[in-house]
């Protein structure tokens, strides 16, 4: 259990910053920058229901489920769920193809990160070795 707690700590980090970026920033920048930060999100919840998932994998995992997500808006579903918050903030409700590149773009942070926190890991646990 204590694997997952990093990753969910991560995950609340994460809302905290979509919430904090929907509240401060408007137009495209807050836009594009919630599509970034919703597929991170996905990434650290594939994380804590998966730990030992590779960066790679996850981030895979993490941008394939948010297009289908977007591809999921070109049906009549979404829009008719859309009068829900909680239905609108994780189906959305019509399709924008440039969301695309976001979600890619949040995966890909994700990856980098989780790189980074790993290496740093790595190194911490060679330090206290030696």
């Amino acid at each position: 259990m204590r694997i997952r707690l990093p990753y969910a700590v991560a995950a609340v980090v994460t809302v905290a910053l979509g919430l904090g970026l929907r509240t401060t920033m408007d137009g495209a920048v807050a836009k594009y920058g919630g599509d970034a930060l919703y597929t991170l999100l996905v990434f650290w919840l594939v994380l804590v229901l998966a730990p030992r998932t590779r960066g790679l994998v996850a981030g895979a995992i993490a941008c394939g489920l948010s297009w289908a997500v977007e591809f999921f808006q070109l049906t009549p579903i979404p829009a008719e769920l859309s009068g829900n918050p909680l239905a609108r903030l994780v189906l959305g409700s019509t399709f924008n193809a440039p969301d695309l590149f976001w979600y890619a773009v949040g995966a890909a942070l994700g990856v980098a990160i989780l790189a980074a926190l790993r290496r740093a890991q790595d190194r911490t646990t060679v330090a206290a070795d030696t």
